[in-house]
């Protein structure tokens, strides 16, 4: 008995020392991430232009202008979607590398397309239009130390957003926060920083329209990745938007269907209360009727044909949609734990604290 106490004892000091080691390489590895960080990585600024000749030069100038003051390392990449103007020999004129798509393709398409051509695993995507506070980036990417995405949130002081897109836009983003479970100050800001490897990985159900901004945001906060906002502000565009009404139908079904994809039960479980509460009143009317129609009050009113055929249609409903709600909650967590290598996270959810001396 003491030869087996001491082997046991002799394994828990082992593997007391692992754990030791274990923490002092860890702490030794974010001593090193956090110096090299602070010495700011090199990042390359994707900028998604269509038809913007009359903004696009100005806006690379503000972008370089802010990058040099800074004192990063960087690349700025112009991807022109296809423009019918001369959006690419404005860009030219700036001395950035400039790709063209032969045909208009999306503002997604362009974006990954600027990331796949990238040099830097540090990834900014700004407008074209002008719109966006270029001299924000520095503080974007210094925020990204410790998250995995930095979304430009249009909070600030000077925002010129149409007035008529705002009610669309509250309810997209209303509608996404129900889904996430986490407050969402801006959906689809065209300003943001993330790494390369974090977003190339959704690269299939990235959209190539307008909503790749509000797919990245869902999928990474989906996947439990660490989304923070740096308030800015949103200026005048220069020229003309190419966001149309029809959009806000497009991004309303992407939402849903990202719900599909990562969570389900966000769907169907308000569908399937939706229905059983209709049920459930139409039980309740159901039996009040019975009553108030009865003559009598006796035991035969147990034996009378009380509950409808709709009463019970939308209970069926409702318990069928709950149970394929969960079938598919367990699929699509079945499938993301066996089939899909998920990149490292780079957010820090929590800090140490340490006493005041």
């Amino acid at each position: 008995m003491g030869v087996l106490e001491q082997l046991l004892g002799n394994r828990q000091v082992v593997a007391r020392s692992k754990l030791v080691k274990k923490a002092r390489l860890a702490h030794e590895q974010t001593s090193v991430e956090v110096k090299m960080w602070t010495e700011h990585p090199p990042i390359t600024v994707i900028v998604p232009a269509y038809n913007e000749e009359l903004g696009v030069r100005s806006q690379l100038d503000s972008v370089r202008l802010a990058l040099q003051t800074a004192g990063l390392c960087y690349e700025i990449i112009v991807v022109d979607d296809g423009s019918a103007d001369h959006t690419a020999e404005e860009a030219l004129k700036t001395n950035v590398r400039v790709l063209q798509h032969q045909e208009n393709r999306g503002y997604g398409a362009s974006i990954k397309t600027g990331i796949v051509a990238a040099s830097y695993d540090i990834i900014v995507i700004i407008d074209a239009d002008g719109t966006y506070p270029s001299e924000q980036i520095l503080c974007i990417v210094e925020k990204l130390a410790t998250a995995d995405m930095v979304v430009g949130a249009r909070i600030g002081s000077d925002v010129h957003i149409p007035w008529e897109r705002r009610p669309a836009k509250w309810m997209l983003r209303w509608l996404a926060m129900r889904i996430t479970d986490q407050a969402i100050p801006d959906l689809n800001s065209g300003l943001r920083a993330f790494r390369r490897d974090c977003i190339k990985q959704y690269f299939p159900i990235l959209s190539n329209r307008f909503s790749f901004t509000t797919t990245s945001t869902l999928c990474l906060m989906a996947d439990d990745y660490r989304v923070v906002y740096h308030p800015i502000d949103y200026y005048q565009r220069v020229g003309r938007s190419k966001i149309t009404p029809r959009h806000f139908m497009d991004f309303t079904i992407l939402i849903l269907r990202m719900a599909m994809l990562f969570q389900p039960l966000k769907i169907f479980v308000p569908l399937a209360l939706f229905f059983g509460s209709l049920g459930m009143l139409k039980v309740v009317y159901d039996v009040v009727t019975l009553f108030l129609r009865a003559t009598t009050l006796s035991v035969s009113l147990l034996y009378q044909p009380t509950i409808s055929g709709s009463a019970i249609l939308f209970l069926l409903v409702s318990i069928q949609l709950l149970l394929i709600g969960m079938v598919a909650d367990g699929v699509v967590r079945r499938i993301g734990q066996n089939n899909r290598s998920q990149a490292p996270s780079h957010g820090r959810w929590g800090i140490e604290l340490h006493a005041k001396p």
